[in-house]
């Protein structure tokens, strides 16, 4: 087998899928903020969509087996970062998830989705067996647990639930048995009370709001209804490039943000939508196929685990805006405004392109 690296080896059709989702985020962006206060994130995104693309292609350089193996200290470093961030991190909107560096604010909780990626790939890479076991379970629970309850406790409950997927992958490819997922989710199901009571108010009204969704239509509710809304009104066609009255007229809460999803849909209606899922869906599949063809399990592991994230991301995302799910704070990847979110997912691609480099080394 070769044991040198070629530029050429890189994927970069997956690079290329990613930046035209980004670019279609950032239009949307302009889209919904020009000629209002918020104008400025058009300019932020770009940056960041410049930085994260510079960012994946110098982490795709880097032999990913040397960053695994550097995972202990870097769990250790985003432990103390999410434990010192809340007791000395400010607390902005009611909430304790952001560092301020600069004029800029960096969100600690998505860099932990990198980490809990890097877990479980080193966890698995040299485990031997063909089924996980009880003592797996605990070992790599107790592993995602501590910063999931820390990333919760900030709260940022929808940030600490995309850890789970990929967690669940990385079972699963390792060899989870029917009995095993049977008796884990009776576990979950005797949990509801207790988490129930363990959510702030505002998350059960959100849950309330999503049972019953004209509980309180100009509250709890109102988010969930007017992304149905503008949804709605796009049709087929759409109403048009920033001729989304929904968005434009801020009747759809942060358009620019969590929110994209219902404003891109207003303006690009049925098939503009269909353009962008089946864009997400080529970018999944790509991952898959990386995993297929790593060169051992821990890259598999990390393509899958980085798969499994971005698709209950955006899953999620698109399920809260036509009323599937609840609404919670996920964005949506590569589209939604924020810095965090797209560093994360470009140096997510980083190393799945640095696991396609390598699937020939030996």
């Amino acid at each position: 087998m070769r044991k040198t690296v070629r530029l050429r080896d890189s994927d970069w059709v997956l690079l290329a899928l990613a930046l035209a989702i980004a670019a279609i985020g950032i239009a949307e962006i302009y889209s919904t903020t020009a000629h209002t206060p918020l104008a400025v994130q058009v300019k932020r995104q770009v940056y960041w969509v410049l930085i994260g693309s510079f960012l994946a292609i110098a982490v795709s350089w880097l032999d990913y087996h040397r960053v695994i193996e550097l995972i202990p200290w870097i769990y250790g470093a985003c432990m103390l970062a999410l434990g010192g961030l809340l007791v000395l991190g400010p607390t902005i909107a009611g909430a304790k998830r952001w560092i301020p560096i600069g004029g800029l604010t960096f969100q600690v909780s998505e860099m932990a989705k990198l980490v809990i990626i890097l877990i479980v790939a080193a966890y698995f890479a040299d485990r031997q067996g063909k089924f996980v076991t009880w003592k797996d379970y605990l070992k790599l629970g107790a592993l995602v647990g501590l910063p999931a309850v820390l990333v919760a406790m900030e709260p940022d409950l929808g940030t600490a639930l995309t850890f789970f997927p990929i967690v669940a992958a990385g079972f699963f490819l390792a060899g989870i048995r029917p009995r095993q997922v049977a008796v884990l989710a009776l576990l979950a199901a005797m949990m509801l009370p207790v988490g129930w009571h363990l959510l702030k108010p505002y998350q059960r009204e959100r849950l309330i709001s999503y049972v019953h969704p004209s509980h309180d239509t100009q509250g709890s509710s109102y988010q969930g209804t007017q992304a149905k809304i503008a949804i709605g009104s796009g049709g087929f066609w759409g109403k048009g490039f920033a001729s989304g009255t929904q968005s434009r007229l801020g009747f759809v809460p942060v358009s620019h943000a969590d929110f994209i999803f219902a404003a891109f849909a207003e303006e690009q209606g049925f098939v503009g939508t269909l353009i962008v899922l089946l864009l997400y869906l080529a970018f999944l599949l790509r991952l898959l196929d990386g995993a297929q063809t790593a060169g051992d399990r821990a890259g598999s592991f990390l393509l899958v685990g980085f798969a499994a994230v971005l698709f209950f991301q955006v899953a999620v995302n698109v399920g809260m805006m036509i009323g599937f799910f609840p609404i919670t704070g996920i964005p949506l990847p590569l589209m939604s405004q924020g810095g965090s979110s797209a560093l994360f997912t470009f140096l997510g691609l980083g190393l799945a392109m640095s696991v396609k480099m390598r699937r020939f080394v030996n």
